[in-house]
C-alpha cells in the first residue's frame, strides 16, 4: 500500500534539483549570480523555504490537494545573460526540464519493481521500489505540469514574457516576482471552486500509469 510520507521524500529533492537547474543554465549563459550566492548547491539547507519548502506541502497533502511546493528561488540577473530574452526563457524552462526527466526515472524505478497494470490493478513485486518510482514520478509530473502554467511567477510565465516590449520589462518583473497570492488563489479557486485540481492531478496520475502498460 502506497504511504503520502514517500512523496515528502521524493518532493525536497525534486524541488532543489528544479531550482539549482534554473541556476546552472542561467550560469551556463554568462549570469553567474546564483553561483556567487552559493546556491548550486544541492546542500538542502541552502535552498529551504520554511513555507513554501515544508508547510505548503504538508497543508496541501493535509487538505488532500495534489502535493506541490517550491525553495527559496534561486537568484538570476537577466541582464547579465549573453542573450537577455532568449536565454531567459531556457533558464525558466529548465527547472521543468529536470522535474520531466525525474518523472521518466521514477517509470524507470517502477520497471525494475516489475509493475504491469491489469485490469486497473496494479501488480508489482518490490512494493519499495514501487513506492519510490511513483511518489518520485507523480510528484514531479504534477510539479513539471504546475509550474509549466503561464502564471507569474511560475516558469510557464516565461512565454507570455517574450512578448513583453522592452520597456515595460522592469514593470512586469517587479509584478512577477511578487506574484505567488495569484498563485495560491488559483489552487484554492481550482479545487473549491471549479472542482478542477484534484481532476486534473487525477488525470495526470492515470496517464503517468498507463506509461507502465
Amino acid at each position: 500500500m502506497f504511504h503520502t510520507y514517500y512523496f515528502y521524500i521524493a518532493l525536497l529533492p525534486s524541488i532543489i534539483l528544479h531550482e539549482v537547474s534554473h541556476g546552472w543554465v542561467a550560469n551556463f549563459f554568462g549570469d553567474p549570480t546564483a553561483k556567487n550566492a552559493k546556491r548550486l548547491s544541492l546542500n538542502p539547507v541552502r535552498h529551504i523555504d520554511p513555507f513554501g519548502t515544508v508547510l505548503l506541502p504538508a497543508l496541501l497533502i493535509a487538505l488532500h490537494f495534489p502535493p506541490f511546493g517550491y525553495a527559496k528561488p534561486v537568484p538570476v540577473n537577466t541582464s547579465r545573460l549573453r542573450k537577455p530574452r532568449q536565454q531567459s526563457l531556457y533558464v525558466s524552462l529548465a527547472g521543468p526540464f529536470v522535474n520531466i526527466v525525474l518523472s521518466a526515472i521514477g517509470l524507470i524505478l517502477c520497471d525494475l519493481a516489475g509493475t504491469h497494470v491489469s485490469g486497473g490493478y496494479i501488480y508489482y513485486h518490490n512494493s519499495i521500489l514501487f513506492d519510490v518510482g511513483y511518489a518520485l514520478g507523480v510528484s514531479n509530473l504534477l510539479l513539471a505540469a504546475f509550474n509549466l502554467l503561464p502564471i507569474p511567477p511560475l516558469d510557464g510565465s516565461a512565454v507570455i514574457e517574450r512578448f513583453v516590449p522592452n520597456k515595460h520589462l522592469g514593470t512586469y518583473y517587479h509584478w512577477r516576482a511578487r506574484g505567488l497570492p495569484l498563485v495560491l488563489g488559483f489552487v484554492i479557486l481550482s479545487e473549491y471552486v471549479f472542482n478542477f485540481g484534484s481532476n486534473a492531478f487525477g488525470d495526470l496520475q492515470n496517464w503517468w500509469l498507463s506509461l507502465l502498460r
